[in-house]
């Protein structure tokens, strides 16, 4: 709780107990602020918020007068994280900032991170919540909004974490929500063709990807993936130390002698000087990409090797890479993996393992980049034996019509291939077919638990449905 002259510069006197950007969200005695998205003028919501006990307001337009007191700036953008800021003590000052971008492996390098670090010292913030050892909670973004992520700080603080692992997406780099933040290390996983429907062109998603190194502290650390198509890009961006990571050994550190074995990988990396021998059960050469990024992260922060070592064989990250076994004769994995890099890199693990036919089941999402979609289902006939294709978040989108862009390179050569709108049948259809030592990939959800239709949410998980497929199927067999 603190009055409005104590967060900002301004004569108005009122007490605030909270900061909100959405309507909705308001309680009695917050501060409103009409932060501009782009598409969502929050100026249309001010009298909402004010009947839901708004005490103040803060603007950009004139609105005329109001209830409560109504502060005119220039961009209420750039007040929105000073404020929030203000308004829990600065938190992030008290917390070392490791923030991770990329258009893949943002959340299986945050956790390995975390993991590494363990989670009584380190909070994680990204697609799969936020969490330390005191608590496990829910977000509404990748990278929430100032008026919940320096409430997230605040908690980790008051949780006594040191250090904070978080995701940080091209929309919030392009649209400022860590606009005010200072990184102690950066860390990019790769770029590749992703969310052009918000950014236009890969040059801006590119530009918006590399703002995170602008924003690394002078004495920090920038860990660059120098194998990644766009890595000079990336390094005239930063502003800070570089260390970068990958397969040649004119990176700071390396990787070679690689084994991907099922389930795991075994691998040796090589750091000034020194050889350390790994195992991982994180599998696919995508991840051994990404524990070289979160060990040179590690070393990055001060840490040395003996430090945490033991604990990379204990690194799980929900939604990726989750087997599921029941004692039947074929596997079954559920990976979140819906880009056309990510499809591409788990169906090329998959088919380096010891296995028969690959069946893959997976969609893409509606109101999100049209282009893409064909290349991911190119990816799919390519290096499947048969293909489902299902819905993924259509929203309001024609499934069929997602469909028919995703198939749309392979269509004429490529038959083995059906679509199955209902995604709980698709998975049964899959595990159905599925012979022994066959793989069914179910790709693009990975643990989340809804399906975005048009206008309502199903609830449905991958995982649970294809335990539920496989215990139906065990008990006929059983018969």
């Amino acid at each position: 709780m603190k009055r409005l002259n104590e967060l900002m510069d301004t004569d108005i006197d009122v007490e605030i107990n909270g900061i909100k950007i959405n309507s909705k969200n308001v309680e009695k005695g917050d501060l409103f602020i009409c932060t501009d998205m782009g598409t969502l003028d929050r100026h249309n919501f001010i009298d909402d918020a004010i009947e839901r006990g708004a005490a103040a307001v803060i603007v950009k337009k004139d609105v005329g007068e109001k209830s409560v007191p109504i502060i005119k700036v220039d961009n209420p953008n750039d007040y929105l994280p000073l404020t929030c800021s203000n308004f829990y003590d600065n938190p992030e000052k008290k917390l070392k900032l490791i923030g991770v971008t990329g258009t893949d492996g943002k959340t299986t390098i945050s956790t390995m991170i975390q993991t590494l670090i363990g989670n009584t010292d380190c909070g994680y913030i990204g697609t799969n919540g936020y969490n330390c050892s005191k608590f496990l909670k829910d977000t509404d973004n990748t990278t929430p909004d100032s008026d919940k992520l320096y409430g997230m700080f605040d908690e980790f603080v008051k949780a006594n974490c040191k250090y904070v692992a978080m995701e940080v997406c091209s929309e919030a780099l392009m649209r400022g929500r860590v606009k005010n933040l200072e990184f102690d290390v950066s860390v990019i996983s790769n770029i590749t063709r992703e969310h052009l429907n918000i950014h236009g062109t890969i040059e801006n998603y590119v530009a918006s990807k590399n703002k995170i190194f602008s924003q690394t502290k002078k004495d920090g650390y920038c860990i660059l993936n120098k194998d990644d198509e766009h890595f000079e890009e990336s390094k005239a961006a930063c502003n800070s130390k570089i260390l970068t990571y990958g397969k040649d050994i004119d990176n700071d550190l390396y990787f070679k002698d690689v084994k991907l074995l099922f389930g795991s990988s075994v691998f040796t990396f090589c750091y000034k000087g020194e050889e350390y021998k790994v195992k991982s059960n994180m599998a696919g050469l995508f991840n051994v990409y990404n524990l070289c990024a979160a060990i040179l992260a590690m070393f990055a922060l001060g840490y040395n090797y003996d430090d945490f070592k033991d604990k990379i064989e204990t690194i799980k990250v929900a939604g990726r890479q989750t087997m599921i076994d029941l004692g039947q004769d074929f596997y079954v994995m559920v990976d979140f993996a819906h880009t056309p890099n990510g499809v591409l890199k788990i169906l090329e693990y998959a088919n380096s393992l010891d296995v028969n036919r690959i069946i893959s089941v997976s969609g893409q999402p509606g109101e999100r980049d049209k282009e893409k979609r064909k290349y991911v289902g190119k990816a799919l006939a390519d290096l499947s034996d048969y293909v489902i294709v299902t819905t993924d978040d259509p929203r309001s989108e024609d499934p069929k019509d997602i469909a028919d862009m995703m198939m749309e390179l392979v269509k004429d050569t490529y038959h083995s291939y059906e679509y199955i709108f209902d995604r709980r049948k698709a998975i049964q259809k899959a595990i159905s077919m599925a012979k022994p030592k066959d793989i069914v990939l179910l790709l693009g959800k990975g643990n989340e638990k809804y399906n975005k239709m048009d206008g309502w949410l199903q609830e449905i998980s991958d995982l649970k449905e294809a335990r539920k497929a496989i215990e139906d199927r065990l008990k006929v067999e059983m018969k």
